[in-house]
């Protein structure tokens, strides 16, 4: 009973969850008026920033806010975690980071990724942990909030796409603390701890003294849920027992990964004033998740060849998963937190079965099954326009979204978004794979040490942070190429969408007519699905057959 009520439990309490979160966010991030404390709130942040939060910003100007404010706090993280043995809240005495390890961490938790390439609990002091990786999974999540806001306003015909630093403070402070604080609580309340103690100190039952790290806990792994940042307090991440003590744990951060990028797209309906065309986004996205997530329990209840001839030889997938949550709980989490740019785990995604551990990679390769917070629907956005595009040539007129015409610049800047991701991920896998930097890290050979590589390109090319953790990726190598990949795979899918709706913003709104492709029907949705499934395949195929495709028809 358990393996089927988890996964219905946690699928409707989100979308019950996600529609009023949507109408919620739209009065937070883009209000069509505001009373005497909405107005205090709104001049606190100007007083706070001076003159570049007072005044509205085109495509550009927005952009290179954004840019900068990333760049500042990446300075800022890098230089926490290389001085990290000077700080205080350090009661353990960690010592800094070495330089390429403190880069890549720094470039991770900016990019919203969280890849990690240590233990968190063994490398950080509290300080690191507080004022330098939760303050970046907090104003990242909100940047890409910040970002889809954006983006929404210019597709309502808005030249000027508001003001970066207003919807960052909007983001951070009217919609990822509220609900941090209430998640946070029910945390708590189900056992996660939140201390600033140092270690304990136990004997065990066999007189043996164990250290057993804590620290503030709840704190963490209420904002890496919430905000699809995914970096763990401690390296096993939620498949630790203070991370994910119980089966209500497991729920609310389950849900807590796919809360906010459902409500993006009703908060994107409610801004465009396209309810329909939201909709049909919404059940584009809700049914590849949802294939996913089916695809993942049925694979996964294969027998695994870990344990051939053993007695539990014969039994679904055990390997690497908690058994308390039931045994459907590891492939719903890891399809829901690749299909979102999340990264977190309550199983090894290196344990899975062959092809349950393609799902995983394919919600990475795809990224717009809700997709991280704010850039999911901006990354679906790119497929849109393919769409749209595709369906204008199909009846031989000039392409229309929103009244908008699609031309030849809007084209290329989709295009320069929707190839960098496979570039990233096919070049990065294609050097480390051929030369002693990836190959000398596997701990698996033939097919299985090419899914670890490819995972972690993908990973980091996603902004997921997940991986297959047979890699021994802590090498100057893996930190300086992961890092690269992560920080471009960040900004490039952000600047070309808000390029698009800037041009398409100043363009003469066009009547729809009889011949206007509408964006609000099933057709839409059947056209837009195939163009993700297609461009998918094109682009990822290859690597599947070669790695788990590969290992599967082997074991």
């Amino acid at each position: 009973m358990l393996e089927i009520s988890s996964p219905m439990l946690v699928i409707g309490l989100s979308l019950g969850l996600a529609w009023p979160l949507g109408a919620y966010m739209r009065w937070a991030m883009d209000p069509s008026e505001s009373g005497p404390r909405r107005a205090a709130y709104e001049a606190l942040c100007t007083r706070l920033l001076g003159s570049p939060a007072s005044s509205p910003q085109n495509w550009k100007r927005y952009a290179g806010s954004m840019l900068l404010f990333n760049l500042v706090m990446y300075l800022l993280v890098f230089a926490i975690l290389t001085t990290q043995g000077v700080h205080p809240l350090n009661p353990d005495a960690k010592a800094a980071l070495e330089p390429s390890l403190a880069f890549n961490t720094a470039a991770s938790f900016t990019s919203n990724t969280n890849l990690q390439h240590y233990s968190g609990e063994v490398s950080l002091s509290y300080f690191s942990q507080l004022f330098g990786l939760m303050w970046l999974q907090f104003v990242s999540a909100a940047t890409g909030i910040a970002a889809v806001t954006a983006l929404c306003r210019g597709l309502s015909g808005r030249t000027l796409l508001g003001n970066f630093y207003q919807d960052l403070w909007r983001a951070t402070g009217l919609v990822l603390l509220p609900l941090s604080l209430i998640v946070a609580v029910l945390l708590i309340l189900a056992g996660t701890p939140m201390t600033l103690d140092g270690a304990a100190v136990a004997t065990t039952l066999e007189g043996v003294t164990q250290t057993i790290a804590r620290g503030p806990v709840a704190a963490m792994v209420t904002i890496k849920q919430l905000g699809t940042n995914g970096g763990g307090y401690f390296g096993p991440n939620c498949t630790h027992p203070f991370e994910n003590p119980g089966f209500w744990s497991n729920i609310i951060c389950t849900v807590a990964i796919v809360l906010i990028p459902m409500a993006t797209v009703w908060m994107f309906g409610r801004i465009t004033q396209r309810m329909r065309h939201a909709a049909v986004i919404f059940s584009v996205m809700l049914a590849l998740y949802l294939a996913f997530v089916a695809c993942a329990a049925i694979t996964e209840s294969a027998p695994t060849a870990a344990f051939a001839g053993l007695p539990v030889g014969d039994a679904m997938n055990l390997e690497g998963k908690e058994l308390r949550f039931g045994t459907t709980a590891g492939p719903l989490w890891a399809v829901s937190t690749t299909a979102t740019s999340n990264g977190s785990v309550n199983a090894m995604h290196d344990s899975l079965n062959p092809l349950t551990g393609l799902l995983p990679m394919a919600g990475m390769w795809l990224n717009v099954i809700f997709g991280g917070v704010g850039v999911g629907l901006i990354n679906m956005f790119i497929f849109i326009i393919v769409a749209v595009f595709i369906a204008g040539l199909m009846v031989g007129r000039t392409p229309e979204y929103l009244t908008r015409k699609i031309e030849a610049r809007e084209m290329k800047l989709a295009a320069i978004a929707l190839l960098a991701h496979p570039v990233f991920i096919l070049g990065g896998t294609a050097l480390f794979a051929s030369t002693a930097w990836g190959a000398g890290t596997l701990n698996n050979p033939g097919s299985h040490g090419l899914s670890e590589i490819v995972y972690e390109f993908s990973s980091a090319a996603a902004n997921n942070g997940s991986g297959f953790e047979g890699l021994g990726d802590n090498t100057v190598p893996w930190n300086i190429a992961t890092g690269v990949v992560m920080l471009l795979g960040r900004f490039i899918p952000i600047i070309a969408p808000l390029a698009i709706v800037g041009f398409l913003a100043a363009k003469k709104a066009t009547p729809e007519s009889s011949g206007t492709f509408r964006v609000d029907t099933w057709m839409f949705g059947t056209v837009l699905t195939a163009v993700v499934l297609i461009v998918g395949a094109l682009l990822f195929l290859p690597l599947a057959v070669l790695g788990p495709v590969a290992e599967h028809l082997a074991i």
